[in-house]
């Protein structure tokens, strides 16, 4: 789950993190407002959309005069913003968000994630702030700076004095460092947070070490944890397909290809989009209805990926484990006639009662295609695509 910026930067607030002072608004007179509450001399408009690199698309806009701040908010809210994370459909602003200016020395980035690897949150820092974190990795990764963290002692004062000075913060900065690295790894860990980003960290001109800019995301598996983070969910930034999914407990993300997925199991959903992608085919969506979907969970999956005016096939991929293979044939043979399917389907079944699933299939008077294994139903479905 993410939330917006102004939010991730209330929830940091909570924990010690600074930031700036700054004012959320879903109106023109709303963001004029703010700035004469926040007062000073500059102030910042910025375009609250879930996705980076607002500014390179003409989404956070500096003003220097409350009338600056309305042109601004004018041009911005209600904007088709287009960022390299939109894609070029780009995302609607309905909200901005007011804030104060910063004096700014110099531009740090600190990001924080868990490396499956090592079992571990990882705190990364950079001198390189302000920039696509990926493009230093990249040409100079030698400018990342990680520290793993023990969770038994969390994130100790050596280990974030010593990041500060990595990344060439002066030493009158690094005390505010160290508290604000070891305040983000609280508010990561206590909110089970899955990404916290903060890009550009700033040092000011007096030497202050502040949040700039704050990202952050939640692991969907421990959201009953916190209903106060649930509350943050704007649905307006979501996929309409996607929001549907979650209602019916399926997981389900859209994609630009043709071809809809039905898999049970996520790792055997990645598969089948990748032998789909082999055989020169192009996913529609990730779908994975779980080990023991019902009909009606099937039902569903069918009528979302539906909706999808690119949908040229589906491919139905099951491996019958707990939901045995007749189970999910009947379900299948269920919604496709429920939905009135006009797309070519195929189904591939393995496992728990194999024989009597593609028995169902086969007596159920529908044009239903068998797959013998992955590759024969990913070969079928892209030809199906294709006319063939």
């Amino acid at each position: 789950m993410k939330i917006h910026e102004y939010q991730a930067k209330e929830v940091l607030r909570k924990f010690g993190v600074v930031t700036p002072r700054g004012i959320p608004c879903f109106t023109v007179d709303e963001a004029v407002r703010a700035a004469q509450e926040l007062g000073g001399k500059t102030w910042v408009v910025k375009a609250q959309i879930h996705a980076g690199g607002r500014g390179k698309g003409g989404g956070v806009k500096l003003a220097k005069s409350v009338e600056e701040v309305r042109q601004h908010a004018s041009q911005i809210l209600g904007m088709q913003l287009k960022t390299p994370q939109t894609g070029p459909q780009g995302q609607k602003v309905r909200r901005l968000f007011i804030e104060e200016g910063a004096s700014i020395k110099k531009e740090y980035y600190v990001g924080m994630v868990v490396d499956r690897g090592s079992q571990r949150v990882v705190l990364m820092a950079s001198s390189e702030g302000g920039m696509d974190i990926e493009e230093v990795a990249a040409h100079t990764p030698e400018k990342i700076h990680k520290v793993a963290i023990d969770p038994l002692t969390g994130l100790t004062d050596r280990d974030a004095e010593d990041l500060a000075l990595k990344i060439g913060l002066p030493e009158k900065a690094v005390q505010g460092a160290r508290d604000l690295f070891k305040n983000l790894y609280r508010a990561f860990d206590e909110t089970d947070a899955s990404l916290a980003e903060i890009n550009p960290l700033i040092l000011t001109t007096d030497e202050k070490v502040v949040a700039l800019d704050a990202k952050l995301n939640f692991d969907d598996s421990a959201l009953f944890r916190h209903p106060d983070i649930v509350a943050l969910r704007d649905l307006d930034e979501e996929d309409p397909a996607e929001i549907e999914a979650s209602k019916h407990d399926l997981s389900y993300i859209q994609l630009d290809g043709d071809i809809g997925c039905l898999v049970n199991g996520a790792g055997l959903a990645m598969a089948t989009m990748d032998i789909i992608k082999l055989y020169g085919g192009s996913p529609a969506n990730f779908l994975d209805v779980g080990g023991g979907a019902s009909t009606e969970k099937v039902t569903e999956a069918f009528k979302i990926m539906l909706k999808n005016p690119k949908l040229k096939a589906i491919l139905v991929n099951i491996f019958g484990g707990i939901m045995k293979c007749d189970v999910i044939a009947a379900g299948v043979v269920a919604a496709a006639r429920e939905v009135r399917l006009r797309v070519p389907l195929v189904v591939r079944l393995e496992g728990t009662n194999v024989d009597l699933g593609k028995k169902l299939l086969a007596e159920s008077g529908l044009p239903i295609i068998s797959g013998s294994n992955m590759a024969d139903a990913a070969q079928k479905v892209v030809a199906a695509v294709s006319g063939k």
